[in-house]
This record gives C-alpha cells, sequence and structure tokens, in this order.
C-alpha cells in the first residue's frame, strides 16, 4: 500500500480496544523516529513522555476533558513538552549546537522577547506531532492527537520540572465499533485546489 493510501486511510481514532495490543518494538521505533524530528536550527526544545502505567494513565485521563475514555483505553500516551525555562533552553543550545546555529538564534530569535521565544519553541514541537502522526500511518498504528488536556495537572502529575505539557497523543488498537473510521465518516478536506497552489 502506498503512503498517499495509508494517509488516506489515518484518522483520528475515537474510541479504543481496550484489550488490544501494540508491539513493543514498534514503540521502541516511535521513541527513535522522535528523536530524529527536525527543528529550527535543531534546536530540539522538547520531551516526549511516554506513559504506559496504568496508575498514571488514569490520573492523566481525569484531566483530559472529553479525552478521558481515550487516555484510560489506549496502550500508551505520550505527551509532548517543552522546556519551561528561555534560560534552560538557551544554556541547552550553548552546550550542544555548533556557534553558527546559536548566532542564527542571537540575532534571529532571542532580539523578539521571552513571549516570541517561548512560541517559536512550542511550533518545534507542533512539528515533532507531524512526524509522529506521519510515522503511525506508515506502520499501521492506530492514535489520537489530543490538545484537550489541562497542562498544568499533567505537569504536576508527570513530575518533569524542566519542561511544561503542551498535548499528548494516544496510542492503541482501534475498536471496530469505532464510528470515526472513514469506513463510516468519509474524510472531509478542502479540495487541493482549494489548499494546493502553483504558481
Amino acid at each position: 500500500m502506498s503512503f498517499l493510501q495509508k494517509m488516506k486511510n489515518r484518522y483520528t481514532v475515537k474510541k479504543y480496544n481496550a484489550e488490544g495490543e501494540i508491539d513493543a518494538e514498534q514503540i521502541e521505533e516511535l521513541k527513535e523516529i522522535l528523536k530524529l524530528s527536525p527543528s529550527s536550527i535543531n534546536s530540539q526544545p522538547w520531551n516526549f513522555v511516554f506513559v504506559t502505567s496504568k496508575e498514571i494513565k488514569e490520573q492523566l485521563s481525569e484531566v483530559s476533558f472529553h479525552n478521558t475514555a481515550k487516555v484510560i483505553e489506549s496502550k500508551l500516551v505520550i505527551v509532548f513538552q517543552v522546556l519551561k525555562s528561555v534560560e534552560d533552553f538557551e544554556t541547552q543550545i550553548e552546550e550542544n549546537l555548533p556557534e553558527m546555529a546559536v548566532n542564527y538564534y542571537k540575532s534571529m530569535v532571542q532580539p523578539h522577547g521571552e513571549e516570541y521565544i517561548k512560541n517559536w519553541m512550542a511550533k518545534q514541537v507542533y512539528i515533532s506531532l507531524g512526524v509522529l502522526l506521519s510515522a503511525c500511518a506508515e506502520m499501521g498504528i492506530d492514535c489520537t492527537p489530543m490538545e484537550g488536556i489541562k497542562s498544568a495537572e499533567y505537569d504536576e502529575i508527570l513530575q518533569n520540572r524542566k519542561y511544561e505539557s503542551l498535548f499528548a497523543v494516544a496510542i492503541g488498537q482501534k475498536s471496530e465499533a469505532d464510528k470515526n473510521q472513514p469506513i463510516y465518516t468519509p474524510k472531509r478536506r478542502l479540495e487541493t485546489n482549494k489548499v494546493v497552489l502553483e504558481r
């Protein structure tokens, strides 16, 4: 099956099979894929927290708005986090990036101030979400991206002090009763000529 067909088949899972399993090797592969995500100047301002503990998933489910059942029934929840402190981020890039990349940051990003920098950092994390969703489509893994979480409560549960949660992705095996599957609910996208332009 072509990657295009796999993208046509992928969808946001609304109901999981709580008894379904995900191959452990695939989970390890997803970790490596996320690590390889691109970011501006290779800044990597992120952590990806892989949550499989039933107890922690239950706690997260209580602060996930309408995503409660998805968090509980999925086999894995990946929480995407970004560094809280601009100072910590700047220390990280000073220690890990070449001078040219650091100079780009200092001349093109840093002068805009803290709010701009934090927004720029968050955008890098969203790039990794696109990588993960594409990887799941390619690998035939069912998933649900979720911005509907209480970030501060997630942070308190996960205790990853230097990072804050932006969004999460539930990973599992869809329930055959999930009515959001394309066979029941066809995808609705704008026509190609409305979103892809040629000049």
